[in-house]
């Protein structure tokens, strides 16, 4: 008698069930991070469709980045404001990314500032950084280095260095007066967006 003995290393294969056994099959979040799909891609999609902002997030980058995928800058785009529009920070940044870049949009420095604004306010750290680019260069806003500082100090205290060493070049070209307004902001900023929302 022959045995053919196969093995699945890393892969889950779902099979018919009866009974109590198959309800559960079906009770299964399909966007449950722990379920491995045999394309990531596709499961990132299905679940992408139903309205799941990290994954509406990770497509985007996906698409971004060529990840598995051709690079497609609208596609990216196209899950990023899914995400974004849901309150995802990260796709709200990288939304801005793609203005301020104008990969997969038009060019458009006010839209960028709109997306990154948003997500710094929920105190995202990149979005922060690139806020104060923003108004450290004037670009979609007035040049205002009170305000580039403010966001600078903002990031740099979740340990963006980027953003520190940013702080510390600006702090050559500013004012006394204006660094104690800076650091009241951002005191005030702090203050009002305790962590953990409290």
């Amino acid at each position: 008698m022959r045995l053919l003995i196969g093995a699945a290393v890393g892969t889950l294969f779902l099979v018919p069930a009866y009974g109590l056994a198959q309800a559960d099959v079906f009770r299964l979040d399909p966007c449950d991070p722990t379920i491995i799909y045999m394309s990531r891609v596709g499961g990132l999609i299905s679940c992408a469709e139903t309205g799941h902002a990290p994954d509406q997030y990770n497509l985007g980058v996906i698409y971004a980045e060529g990840n598995g995928v051709p690079e497609d800058y609208g596609e990216a785009v196209r899950w990023y404001r899914l995400a974004a529009e849901q309150g995802h920070a990260s796709a709200q940044n990288n939304l801005g990314l793609m203005y301020t870049e104008g990969n997969g949009v038009p060019e458009d420095d006010a839209e960028a500032v709109r997306w990154y604004r948003l997500a710094a306010e929920q105190g995202d750290a990149l979005a922060q950084t690139n806020l104060g680019f923003m108004y450290g260069n004037g670009d979609g806003v007035p040049r205002d280095l009170v305000f580039a500082y403010m966001w600078f100090n903002l990031s740099a205290a979740q340990g963006n260095e980027t953003a520190q060493r940013n702080n510390e070049m600006i702090e050559q070209i500013m004012t006394r007066e204006e660094i104690s307004e800076a650091q009241r902001l951002s005191r005030e900023w702090i203050e009002a967006h305790p962590p953990g929302g409290n």
